[in-house]
């Protein structure tokens, strides 16, 4: 077990995640991403600095002159006990909240000091798929339909029977088409996927393999929750333009065409916490109950093999 990584410690980022996802229930349904987001940023902050870590945000809400709280760089913690990376998204779905949709989540992952990489706000292309499968089935330069199949020959089926999960987005017109050509089932997401690569580790989602491109930070922490339980993933960095390469220059990118996999992204151990703001497949949202408020938290300690659903109610005051 990495001395950084405390099943304590565990517990004490579950509880900071989930008090930014009551932070964000507030707001679900009132059409208001920003005040949605500032909640759950306001309430993450204040839990991370009341723990004892010294805490430095390495993917957060973006660069200081971008964002007053939890930018990249900012230290926060006690200023005692073990020193932590930290990738977070407060709200992962602001849309979602905002419109009271599914899969709203609050997220976090910490690593020891220098142990996650530092992804610059950009787009990243990703691939994903769970545990249990040889190293390699799967190829991010491979067609999406060739992933299908190997994937179905690997799992002894059909490739009809494989799902793969999607974000909904005219960028990804080739992929949808290249997946039902093979026939595979084809799960469209409007956001969020983070909780898109988790589906990938639980049979019950339905859903075998991640593809498509999205937020570079995201696929990190996606990456760190694979860390956890197992899987494979597959990126690569997306530059639209020369401001975005010079975001990754100054914060250490040399080679742009670097195709990343799970032990780039996140190469030691690493807690994962997820709390839900929405219902969704992977966790129930904040639940107002006469007794109190309820949350849904996913924990997950690769340290020391922690993997645990939190179901608890905290009074209303």
């Amino acid at each position: 077990m990495r001395p950084e990584l405390s099943d304590e410690l565990a517990f004490a980022a579950a509880r900071a995640v989930a008090a930014a996802a009551i932070a964000a229930s507030h707001q679900i349904g009132r059409g208001d991403e920003k005040a949605a987001d500032q909640a759950a940023v306001d309430a993450l902050r204040t839990m991370l600095n009341g723990m004892a870590i010294r805490g430095r945000v390495v993917i957060g809400e973006g660069e200081r002159d971008e964002a007053p709280m939890l930018y990249i760089g900012e230290e926060v913690g006690l200023g005692e006990g073990p020193e932590i990376d930290i990738a977070l998204d407060p709200l992962e779905g602001t849309t979602l909240t905002a419109k009271a949709m599914a899969n709203a989540l609050a997220v976090m992952a910490f690593a020891p000091r220098g142990a996650l990489l530092h992804a610059p706000d950009t787009y990243m292309d990703k691939l994903a798929i769970g545990p249990g499968y040889a190293p390699g089935l799967v190829d991010l330069d491979a067609s999406p339909a060739d992933n299908v199949r190997a994937l179905a020959k690997a799992k002894g089926c059909e490739p009809s029977r494989i799902g793969v999960c999607v974000l909904d987005r005219p960028r990804h017109k080739d992929v949808i088409e290249s997946l039902r050509m093979v026939g595979a089932r084809v799960h469209l997401i409007t956001d969020g996927d983070v909780a898109g690569v988790i589906h990938t580790t639980d049979p019950a989602t339905q859903i075998d393999m991640y593809i498509g491109q999205g937020g570079a930070p995201e696929g990190v922490l996606a990456a760190a929750a694979l860390r956890c339980v197992g899987g494979q993933f597959q990126a690569r960095l997306v530059f639209r333009n020369d401001d975005e390469r010079g975001r990754a220059e100054r914060i250490g990118v040399t080679d742009f065409k670097r195709r990343y996999d799970l032990a780039d992204l996140v190469p030691t151990h690493a807690i994962f916490v997820a709390s839900g703001v929405t219902d969704g497949m992977l966790l129930e949202g904040v639940k107002v109950q006469p007794h109190g408020v309820r949350t849904h938290t996913l924990l997950m300690n690769s340290a020391t093999g922690l993997v645990a659903e939190i179901r608890a109610t905290t009074p209303k005051g």
